[in-house]
């Protein structure tokens, strides 16, 4: 464990992505099997211990050391792990040597939730400040330490000199600690045998367009759908839905495990049925239907049949064994078009083309749709092969302009890691009336983007002078301060004060100088609910 505390102590006090992909890639070469594996897995969040959550580690800690005293300092540090490895107390007597990586995982995968109470501080107490700090980390979870599961691959093939898009095509059929992924690559083996395997393939993704244009010549236009993209891979007798990170969501929606049959790799997007007054199916649901499918480890029937999900295709990358991805991005279309009459129509349609005279018309076409469904276009050259990643000049998106609303800042929470000292996390609202008549002020939203460094340090300075009370972590302010924010749609929600709920709220600008009874109402932001 000395080693791979050693890694994510550098990791933590490195900014440079460059930096960080060396570190680990030297770690990987350096590191025996099957400690590396294991230690790539919880970089990866490929690890889950079911007796070891955030909680645990509170009341491990709340037993040793003054519960007051533990909340502040988790207050003040902002990190569960970072806190609990300065104040955990120094053992009393000898105790064995520190672990192993491998050993850590043997001893926490055996722990349940009667064990880990015992099991759990003999193995910290057998680590010092650095390596309880990677216990913790490795046990819960939570790294937060700027590596997301792309980096943690791109540096694996930079260790042995492969490419990442076979360790992407490889990674998904392979179980922790990848001991047949290290074969491959360390030791010059053959591949990983995944022919007959459901597995994941790399999305291909599109760059903003920004301020330029296109030649309609050359691209193509669909609309953008707001649901989750999606890959639905059958293969071997099987059927996964895949996330666009990789995550395997297929038990929580199982009707479309059952619509897939025919070998083949899809590309669309997972969206939900709405129903129109009468009952019957109608188009596209907003996200906000489609949330509450979002997570379930089970589906009941009656959601089943009052949120139905289906997918609307984009792209194919693999039909009956026969790999598409080479083809331009014309023929791939073509042969999805004669591909879909093959599939149950009530789980998949078919992504429409967005007809336009020129760019000109097409941007007014853009401006013109506000359907709750539809984020804005994707734009697609006609000759692109389906490549994974962003590669320019291929894909690029062009969302829709977001909707503004001013609203009154009222509530502050300190964010994490690099925020963690400052109050960056800001929920605000609308009045519900005339504020000269006494209106109320309404929740109708929370954000943690879209402002500047300097702008963070105003706001954290704003919140801490004016405080008028406390809840735990969160302070509330004074009502003193209008914001201008930007989100892409507004649905009706039950589970809100206000009966609104934004979708993807930011801070678009802080407006000093509107006094905040001018902000708006809840009326103004009810009426741009869409049906």
């Amino acid at each position: 464990m000395q080693q791979f505390a050693a890694l994510l102590d550098a990791l933590v006090y490195t900014s440079s992505r460059n930096a960080k992909l060396a570190l680990i890639a030297d770690y990987l070469r350096q590191t025996p099997d099957p400690d590396r594996g294991w230690a790539l897995a919880a970089l990866t969040d490929g690890l889950d211990f079911k007796a070891v959550k955030a909680s645990t580690i509170r009341n491990l800690m709340k037993e040793r050391v003054d519960p007051v005293l533990w909340s502040l300092n988790r207050d003040f540090v902002g990190d569960t792990a970072e806190t609990a490895s300065l104040l955990w107390p120094n053992p009393v007597g000898e105790t064995l040597p520190p672990p192993s990586v491998s050993e850590t995982v043997d001893m926490l995968q055996a722990m349940n939730r009667t064990s880990v109470v015992t099991e759990l501080p003999r193995l910290l107490d057998r680590l010092d400040v650095s390596g309880r700090y990677a216990l913790i980390k490795l046990a819960t979870g939570a790294m937060r330490i700027g590596i997301s599961a792309r980096l943690g691959k791109v540096a694996f093939a930079q260790s042995f000199g492969v490419s990442v898009d076979d360790v992407e095509e490889y990674w998904h059929g392979i179980a922790p600690p990848y001991s047949e992924l290290f074969d491959w690559a360390a030791h010059g083996k053959a591949p990983p045998d995944t022919e007959n395997m459901p597995l994941f393939r790399p999305f291909m993704l599109a760059h903003p367009l920004e301020d330029g244009t296109v030649d309609l010549a050359d691209y193509v236009a669909e609309w953008k759908w707001d649901g989750i993209r999606v890959q639905l891979v059958h293969a071997g007798g099987e059927t996964r839905l895949y996330s666009r990170s990789g995550d395997d969501i297929t038990a929580t929606f199982p009707e479309m495990a059952e619509a897939l049959t025919i070998p083949a790799v899809l590309d669309g997007e997972l969206l939900v049925q709405g129903q129109h007054q009468g009952g019957e199916a109608g188009g596209a649901a907003s996200f906000n239907a489609l949330q509450q499918r979002l997570g379930r480890k089970t589906v009941s029937k009656k959601m089943l049949s009052e949120l139905p999900a289906f997918v609307r295709l984009y792209d194919a990358l693999s039909l009956e064994g026969e790999d598409l991805r080479s083809l331009p991005w014309e023929q791939r279309r073509q042969r999805l078009e004669s591909f879909l009459p093959r599939l149950p129509a009530p789980r998949f349609d078919l992504s429409q083309i967005v007809e336009a005279r020129d760019f000109a018309h097409l941007a007014q076409i853009r401006e013109g749709t506000r359907a709750d469904a539809i984020e804005g276009l994707m734009l697609k050259r006609r000759d692109s092969p389906y490549v994974a990643g962003r590669k320019t000049g291929l894909w690029y998106k062009w969302k829709r302009d977001p909707l503004l609303i001013d609203c009154v800042l009222m509530y502050a929470q300190r964010g994490s890691g690099k925020r963690s000292s400052f109050y960056s996390d800001y929920t605000f609202g609308c009045w519900d009336g005339d504020p000269d008549q006494g209106a109320e002020l309404l929740p109708v939203g929370k954000a943690y983007s879209g402002f500047t460094d300097e702008e963070l340090k105003f706001l954290d300075k704003h919140v801490r002078q004016h405080t008028i009370n406390r809840f735990g972590p969160v302070r509330e302010t004074d009502k003193s301060l209008t914001f201008e924010v930007a989100f892409d749609s507004v649905h009706l929600s039950k589970r809100h004060k206000s009966g609104l709920a934004m979708r993807f709220p930011r801070i678009h600008r802080i407006r000093k100088n509107k006094p905040v009874h001018e902000a708006d109402r809840i009326d103004t932001l009810r009426a741009m609910v869409r049906d």
